[in-house]
């Protein structure tokens, strides 16, 4: 008996990964005009679910990572203008808030690394105030009087990434549907893909037209964009010679409920150094606290037993409050990390030069995924658009693969 091969579907723009960036760039594209197709069976179930959301270029500068500073800063002037137009198209709250981040020490050696640091955020003209512990706790009552050190980030904030994604998705799902009045098809198809086409079947540096999926459907489309996290490392179809090195950083993350004597437990984000390991607790707006995270690279899926008891034990260092908390929710991700923890963003050569037509790639943005969203968005669509800045070839996806000779930047 012979299978039927279902009608192949077309859209403008396939964006392979339904995650907070895929997410992201489907609906940029979506804004500027282009049909979409977004192909996950499991939207924002991966990273995006257990991300903390905290919106922190200054917090999260890292030695030898300027280059990436450059990015965060960008992406963060956008937050702004991105959270209230996506409110507006919903009615939906995507959890945007401009609250501030206070950076706290435990003890004297945690003093000096906050001290450290602020020197060198300094040194990239960032603004980090160095405040009194009193003051600290002037500002956030519950905090302990034994902490070290206190800094405060006014230009550091926060999104939920789950009311955000919600929001996303209902946009995609009420602006999809119809164009100029007509049905232009699916926009979200919750199933797998599973590999590129190609104009030439033979050559995987030739033109990609389009995804195969799981169930043996082909999806035409112009642009292809692979923003599957982990999964584009190997996924079918792409240039011979393109190396994605991505590797799995799992996340330990604490959901807790206050009890209404404590609350707000606080209304800053806190981020902690606690006997020289990190701790943050975000506040939400349904009197609950995410505690994280750990970053494993243990090849374990799972929550860890000593990640949650180390959380909870340095989150009361700074909060001892945290003890009356209700647990509610242990979550445990995988994050995609590259070598420069920088993303893998943009298109790649091919090995004869020029770069591979109708293919983006989109991964590889390890801590920053939500923080990225609006500025990865924005350069997805200006490069299908033909637009391009010398600033983004330095995030390129084929920088790791010396063959394909990928391009120089200053």
């Amino acid at each position: 008996m012979s299978r039927t091969v279902p009608d192949p579907l077309s859209t403008d723009v396939a964006v392979i990964g339904g995650g907070i960036i895929g997410l992201g760039i489907a609906l940029e594209a979506q804004r500027a005009g282009h049909r979409i197709m977004l192909i996950d069976p499991d939207p924002a179930s991966g990273a995006t679910f257990a991300a903390a959301g905290m919106l922190a270029p200054v917090s999260e500068l890292h030695y030898q990572e300027e280059d990436l500073l450059s990015l965060t800063l960008a992406s963060a002037a956008r937050w702004p203008d991105f959270a209230r137009t996506l409110a507006a198209e919903t009615g939906l709250d995507p959890g945007f808030r401009t609250t501030p981040t206070l950076a706290l020490g435990a003890d004297a050696a945690d003093r000096a690394a906050l001290g450290d640091l602020r020197e060198a955020q300094t040194r990239q003209g960032l603004e980090v105030t160095r405040i009194t512990t009193r003051e600290a706790r002037a500002l956030e009552p519950l905090l302990s009087p034994h902490i070290s050190a206190a800094h405060l980030i006014a230009q550091d904030h926060q999104v939920d990434p789950r009311a955000l994604a919600k929001a996303i998705m209902e946009c995609l799902a009420a602006t999809g549907t119809k164009r100029d009045g007509v049905e232009s098809g699916q926009t979200l198809v919750r199933t797998r893909a599973t590999a590129l086409l190609h104009e030439d079947a033979a050559d995987s540096g030739s033109r990609v037209t389009g995804v195969l999926l799981a169930d043996g459907t082909e999806v035409r489309a112009s642009e292809t964009i692979l923003a599957n996290g982990l999964g584009a490392a190997d996924f079918a179809g792409l240039p011979d010679a393109l190396v994605l090195p991505l590797r799995p950083v799992h996340g330990d993350i604490l959901r807790l409920r206050v009890p209404e004597h404590l609350r707000p437990l606080t209304t800053a984000t806190l981020r902690g150094m606690v006997r020289g390991v990190p701790v943050y607790v975000v506040p939400r707006e349904d009197d609950t606290v995410v505690i994280g995270a750990t970053a494993r690279e243990d090849g374990n899926p799972g929550v860890s037993a000593g990640g949650v008891h180390q959380l909870l034990r340095d989150a009361q260092v700074l909060l001892p409050a945290v003890a009356e908390l209700e647990l509610i929710e242990t979550t445990a991700r995988a994050r995609p990390g590259t070598p420069d923890n920088a993303p893998l963003l943009g298109r790649m050569a091919s090995a004869t030069g020029p770069d591979v037509p109708g293919l983006l790639i989109a991964t590889g943005f390890f801590r920053h995924g939500v923080l990225l969203t609006p500025i990865a968005a924005h350069i997805a669509v200006e490069l299908i658009a033909g637009r391009s800045d010398p600033a983004w070839d330095r995030f390129r996806p084929d920088r790791f693969s010396p063959a394909l000779k990928p391009k120089e930047y200053s």
